[in-house]
């Protein structure tokens, strides 16, 4: 059971379901206005803590790691939404009961008496912890500071495209070539005793005709295709030296209050020397 020397202890705890499931953080403690004890607390769901739903803490248990409530983390996820004002209505109340399956309170006529939530925090819980989170629940005596990193690497993209294409042209040549023709010439050769019986073949006085065929050589193009040479696209890998600059973000801490002295603290450990 919590009683009211509890409440302390019960602020910023981690609460946890009937089948022991963390469901979030303890943030207020809601009192009954009539007999001052403990009823209802507020715990801090969803992410970051962002949404307070309210639990029934009447039968529930402190322990060593935290509050344990007798409800499903599922019943807080869907429990009604009422604000949390630091007081409850005689009808939010109702709601709340209904819901969880509740009787209507005790013979203090809980049913139509108003909640107040408790002022009371500690600056040391259970835990130890010196000081309680103003943004959220309480962890314990210090906070993680945390920064950016650079972290540098390559990737392939496409940057352009190179294209191979073979087309004709034609172009003159011209080559020089011998030929040969034959020509006509006349010789002559006296008479003599070697030709003389060849001479006197034939009629002494006749018309006679003798023929020659002359023969010339042309000039012949013939064509022909030859491979001369095969090309290929390649590619080759340079590597250059690129900067890059970008803007990195990190957490520093300033301390307010009434301190000695204010002063910032720098997570870099070359400035902080």
């Amino acid at each position: 059971m919590i009683g009211t020397d509890t409440i302390s202890r019960v602020i910023g705890q981690d609460v946890y379901d009937e089948s022991g499931e963390k469901i979030g953080s303890a943030a207020e403690v809601y009192l009954d206005d009539e007999t001052g004890e403990p009823e209802w607390v507020t715990v801090r769901t969803g992410l970051f803590g962002t949404k307070e739903s309210f639990v029934p803490i009447r039968n529930a248990d402190l322990t060593n790691d935290g509050v344990r409530v007798p409800v499903s983390k599922s019943q807080v996820k869907d429990a009604p939404k009422i604000d949390t004002d630091g007081h409850l209505s005689p009808q939010e109340e109702q709601e709340l009961y209904r819901y969880y399956g509740m009787g209507a309170g005790t013979d203090t006529g809980m049913q139509t008496t108003e909640m107040r939530t408790t002022g009371m925090a500690t600056d040391t819980d259970a835990r130890g912890t010196v000081g309680h989170d103003t943004s959220g629940p309480t962890t314990d005596n210090a906070m993680t500071l945390s920064e950016e990193r650079l972290n540098v690497g390559t990737r392939s993209e496409e940057v352009g495209r190179a294209r191979l294409r073979k087309y004709v042209v034609t172009e003159n040549v011209t080559e020089t070539v011998p030929v040969t023709r034959e020509e006509v010439r006349l010789e002559r050769e006296p008479i003599t005793d070697a030709n003389i019986g060849n001479a006197m073949d034939g009629p002494a006085i006749s018309e006679e005709e003798h023929e020659v065929v002359l023969h010339a050589e042309r000039a012949v193009v013939e064509k022909e295709a030859v491979p001369v040479e095969r090309v290929r696209l390649d590619t080759t890998t340079v590597t250059e030296q690129q900067q890059v600059t970008e803007g990195l973000r990190k957490e520093e801490i300033e301390v307010e209050g009434d301190t000695t002295r204010s002063a910032s603290y720098d997570t870099d450990p070359d400035r902080r020397a």
